[in-house]
């Protein structure tokens, strides 16, 4: 649970690394998050009236699904930049999401990858090994 809500203690923080753990734990916090929400969304039923206005529990719940969407996005895309870091790139490569279907793809594939072993230059290594050789 703390690898979940780790990258939510770390708001804004676009500096430093993120490992992946951290990354994958907080994405699936935010899709239990999600799913349960909206399962109660479900649950408690969302009504309208002939003029196709919200009201209601629904409508209240609904309101607190987007409020949840709007508080993680900051964090989401936080921990991202600091995933690339880990990988000794710039944090300017979350615009790659910005490129449609194929930007997606990319990006999860960095997100996927092994960060730089060390430290590099946005900070210490998040797993805490040096940069010593195995067989020296």
């Amino acid at each position: 649970m703390e690898w979940m809500l780790m990258p939510l203690k770390r708001y804004a923080d676009f500096s430093g690394r993120s490992r992946r753990k951290e990354y994958w734990m907080f994405i699936l916090f935010v899709v239990l998050a999600s799913f349960a929400l909206s399962l109660v969304l479900t649950l408690l039923g969302l009504s309208a009236d002939e003029e196709g206005s919200l009201f209601g529990v629904g409508g209240a719940m609904l309101i607190i699904l987007l409020l949840f969407a709007l508080g993680v996005i900051i964090p989401s895309i936080a921990v991202q930049v600091r995933r690339f870091h880990d990988q000794d790139k710039s944090g300017w490569f979350v615009l790659l999401n910005l490129i449609p279907y194929l930007g997606g793809i990319i990006v999860l594939v960095f997100m996927c990858l092994e960060g730089t072993r060390g430290p590099n230059r946005y900070g210490a290594d998040p797993k805490g090994g040096g940069s010593e050789e195995i067989f020296a």
